[in-house]
């Protein structure tokens, strides 16, 4: 196994992380300052910071979380991340990102060759928010929002996206991405003078949220991950 990869599913950090660590010769595998080309084996000794360092049995774990609005979508050792706020036996990692201000669906797993799969906006998977605004939505921007808008400091129009109104709601509006644009819906919503009260996401791909309630998780249904899984063949 890759050093990188042991010590991402030891727990301490992500494999990007762990690579940083490598980098920066804090690892030691038998003694001996560890390269990012370094592999183990069992019985070897792995240590981090002079720290022994072993790898739980792994489980592959698939489950989706109702983040609540003010947890950090990080693995990092920061405040109110939601790894801690999971409380996972296994490893996880978010699939993705959800700002810290939004709420809503995310999914988090142990599985690193699946993650960037779905995350990666260039593999077009779509991804649903319901959005609530300070004024009424007005048509004309549904209207132009849905056929792409040029954001500052992008060179490029967002791509077109299915936008609806919600029913019998003024200044609620539902929108479906197949790009991840850092804080895409919020800077959107400003280019036409809006400011987004509340942006939460309602599913991704074929996982939905459901009556999953705020700040709860649970594992993917098999049902939910075979649909899944053949999506990203």
């Amino acid at each position: 196994m890759k050093i990188d990869k042991y010590i991402g599913q030891a727990g301490f950090t992500s494999r990007r992380k762990a690579n940083e660590l490598i980098e920066e010769k804090r690892v030691l595998v038998n003694g001996k300052v560890a390269t990012v080309s370094t592999t183990v084996k069992e019985g070897d000794i792995i240590l981090l910071d002079g720290k022994e360092i072993e790898v739980k049995d792994f489980v592959p774990t698939y489950i989706v979380y109702n983040k609540p609005k003010g947890i950090e979508c990080t693995s990092e050792k920061v405040a109110n991340n939601i790894i801690d706020a999971i409380g996972h036996t296994q490893n996880i990692y978010p699939v993705g990102r959800l700002d810290k201000d939004s709420e809503g669906l995310i999914l988090l797993t142990n599985h690193s060759e699946i993650i960037d799969k779905i995350a990666n906006s260039e593999h077009g998977h779509e991804k649903e928010y319901i959005v609530t605004l300070n004024f009424p939505v007005r048509k004309q921007f549904l209207k132009e929002i849905s056929e792409g808008v040029l954001l500052q400091g992008e060179k490029v129009k967002t791509k077109p996206c299915t936008v609806s109104l919600e029913p019998n709601a003024k200044r609620i509006f539902r929108i479906t991405l197949t790009q991840g644009l850092n804080r895409q819906i919020r800077r959107m919503c400003t280019a036409f003078d809006y400011q987004v009260i509340k942006l939460q996401r309602v599913r991704v791909m074929n996982i939905k949220l459901g009556k999953l309630k705020i700040g709860e998780w649970r594992d993917l249904t098999q049902e939910e991950l075979t649909e899944l899984f053949a999506s990203l063949n």
